[in-house]
Parts: C-alpha cells; sequence; structure tokens
C-alpha cells in the first residue's frame, strides 16, 4: 500500500472514530450551514490597528468575516455566527466557526487574555493541570469542571478533545518541537493557531495579542480598551527619565551556573523602560533562546556591584530571604545589592500574566527610582530572616 493509500485509510478511520465519539456524547453533530459567499467577493473594509505588535495581522472583510493572519503558521478566517465557509476559500486557510466556546488551550500565557476579557468560559479544555494555573479563575474553572484537562502540547488526549468537540486548538511555539501533533489536530479538522506572541521584540508587543484573543471572541473594542489602558501608564513610565540603576535579572540552577536574560530579551526592554540599566550590556548566546547560562564567577564580575538584584522565581521557586540566596551561594554575599537589602524577587505567575507587564514595568520603576514599595504586583524584597 503507497503513503497516499495510507493516508486515505487513516483518515477514513479518524472519520469512524469521530462518528463513534459523537454518538457517545449524545448523538450531537455539527449544524449545517448555509453556502458562504465567493471568497473573491470578500473585500477588506479594515484592519485592526497594531502599535507595537508584529507578529499577526486581522482584516475585517465584507459581510463580518474576519482574517487573522499570523507568519510562519497560515491564516484562519472567522466566520460570522449563521454564516457559511466561503466558496472557494484556500486550502491553506483555516475556517473558524462562531461562537467559539470549545477551545483546547496549550499555550500557558494565552489564558491571560481570555480571563483580561471574560472569555474564560469559551475555553473547555487546558493543555495544564489545575495546579499548574497561577490564574484562580483558570484553576477554579478545572476544580469545578467547566474546563477540563486533555494532555499537554506534546500529548494530547485525542480522545478527549474530539469527544468535546473542540472547535480550536492554541498552541504556543513549542508545537514546533512536535509537528505531527499539529498536523494530527488538522487532520481530525481542528484548526490550529500557534500563539507568536513570544516572537514579539517589544514587551507592548506582547500585550497587544489581546486584540487577536478579542477578535476571536467577538470583543474587540474591549480588548483595545484594555490594552490602552495598559501602554499609556507604561509609555508614561518610560518617558521617566532614567534612574541611574543598575539592574541584574538572573536565576541560580540545579548545576550551579546563573541563568540569565540575553541582553535584546522583552525582560531586559522592561527594565530599561522603567529607567533601570541591564548589567550585561551586550549578552548574546548565539542562539534563539532568551537566556544564557554563566558560571557564578563570572556573573559575579558583571552583578557585584549591581544597584539591584532581581531573582526570576519561574523555574527555581521563589526565595523569601537573603538566607536562601546564599544557600545557593555564598558568593552573593559579597554583592552590593545583597549588602544594600536592595534584593527582590518575582512571583510564580509572572509569565503567565502577560497583561500585567505594564503593572511589572511599574514594579520596577517603584524599586528603581526608590518610590513606594508597600503595593508592588510581582515583586518582592527578600528579608533578612534567617540569616
Amino acid at each position: 500500500m503507497n503513503r497516499t493509500a495510507k493516508r486515505a485509510v487513516s483518515l477514513l478511520l479518524v472519520a469512524a472514530c469521530v462518528i463513534a465519539l459523537f454518538a457517545c456524547s449524545g448523538g450531537e453533530t455539527e449544524p449545517e450551514r448555509p453556502a458562504g459567499p465567493a471568497w473573491d467577493s470578500l473585500e477588506p473594509v479594515g484592519e485592526t490597528p497594531l502599535r507595537y505588535a508584529t507578529q499577526f495581522r486581522v482584516t475585517q472583510l465584507t459581510d463580518g468575516y474576519e482574517l487573522i493572519e499570523i507568519p510562519a503558521t497560515g491564516s484562519l478566517l472567522l466566520v460570522p455566527e449563521g454564516m457559511g465557509k466561503p466558496q472557494g476559500l484556500p486550502d491553506d486557510v483555516s475556517v473558524l466557526y462562531r461562537p467559539l466556546d470549545r477551545i483546547y488551550l496549550a499555550a500557558t500565557s494565552a489564558m491571560d487574555f481570555f480571563r483580561a476579557l471574560d472569555g474564560i468560559q469559551s475555553v473547555r479544555l487546558s493543555g495544564t493541570k489545575a495546579d499548574g494555573w497561577a490564574i484562580d479563575e483558570a484553576r477554579e474553572a478545572m476544580e469545578r469542571g467547566d474546563m477540563l484537562f486533555a494532555g499537554k502540547y506534546s500529548a494530547p488526549d485525542f480522545e478527549r478533545i474530539l469527544k468535546e468537540r473542540c472547535d480550536l486548538a492554541i498552541e504556543s511555539t513549542m508545537i514546533y518541537h512536535s509537528p505531527a501533533i499539529a498536523e494530527k489536530l488538522s487532520d481530525y479538522g481542528i484548526p490550529v493557531l500557534i500563539e507568536r506572541s513570544s516572537y514579539e521584540e517589544d514587551p507592548l508587543g506582547r500585550m497587544e495579542w489581546i486584540k487577536l484573543y478579542g477578535a476571536l471572541l467577538g470583543k474587540e473594542t474591549e480588548a483595545a480598551a484594555l490594552f490602552d489602558a495598559e501602554a499609556q501608564a507604561a509609555e508614561a513610565i518610560g518617558s521617566q527619565p532614567k534612574t541611574g540603576k543598575t539592574v541584574a535579572f538572573f536565576y541560580v540552577t540545579g548545576s550551579g551556573s546563573v541563568n540569565v536574560r540575553k541582553s535584546d530579551d522583552y525582560v531586559v526592554k522592561m527594565i530599561e523602560t522603567a529607567g533601570g540599566t541591564y548589567v550585561f550590556p551586550d549578552l548574546d548566546s548565539g542562539s534563539a533562546l532568551s537566556t544564557v547560562n554563566m558560571t557564578m564567577e563570572s556573573f559575579f564580575t558583571a552583578a557585584k556591584d549591581a544597584d539591584v538584584l532581581i531573582y526570576n522565581s519561574t523555574i527555581d521557586g521563589e526565595l523569601y530571604t537573603v538566607s536562601e540566596l546564599l544557600d545557593k551561594n555564598p558568593l552573593f554575599a559579597q554583592c552590593r545589592a545583597v549588602q544594600d537589602g536592595n534584593v527582590w524577587c518575582t512571583g510564580k505567575n509572572l509569565f503567565q500574566e502577560p497583561m500585567g507587564f505594564g503593572r511589572l514595568i511599574d514594579d520596577f520603576y517603584r524599586v528603581l527610582s526608590d518610590g513606594d514599595t508597600g503595593h508592588l504586583s510581582y515583586l518582592h524584597r527578600l528579608t533578612n530572616g534567617g540569616n
């Protein structure tokens, strides 16, 4: 049997599986849809304005259709409720039928956009278990059973995804390491959106992806208002004079090396927007990774006189006392920021909440400008307790 024949048999088996699963879930089938207009008849009538984001575009077409374009991942057409798929639609354009309310979300950072838009009810399936969510609304939805775990991105529960009649799979760029998964989802007739906000060079560009999710949920106006409010606050901070403070942002790996962000990383840009100066001005690993591992000695040479140390808790877990930092390496005791009591730690929820980047910039600014640090959103100072 040649490859074409094998693929045809495989797709027939998939179809049989889908029918069986629908029958088990109460005999539900997809609603009949009217014939759509000719694809060539749909004309652009507007475009979602973007100020920072470069990794997506949303174009409004006639009759309420919207085209989402994402570099290197293909295009998706949003079909208005009650309307049909345009005739003559190119094969490389996936179709999304509104309303989208059975989404499989494997891109963790995107949940914050759904939360901000009061759209978590549209996410039926999660690629993260309840205890992995720092976003309360997502964790609570899973505990109630409103949202179900359907396997992580590299090992999805296809049976559950099909049974729940998933209408869209949202994947992070980690799916590039498991391309067969995305292909299989497509073979099952499930459109795949690859979330590329991590490719945005500007942190506000990452935040502006809320406009894409606003399009998915039919909440473009709300998305624009939310973004504008956060962006204006960050821009106001960025217009302030530089603080003159130097900053190291890092964590200690299990092997004892120090992991730091590359100089062009978005976290570094947030620190710079807040008026700080990163202690590694020309750091580039030569790889696609956003971080670099270095020896403690190399880190100490650059960071020993830094005004502020900020410990990244995302991988290693949160620190609360200086003694916990010194347990990782006593050499930290010789850092000026440690001696001055100017060591801070991020909260674990930092990277699950891209809509909080404006507040994080504000946190950085308060720390660097000796402002009011009593009620920070994402940072806390390490105390001398236990030291």
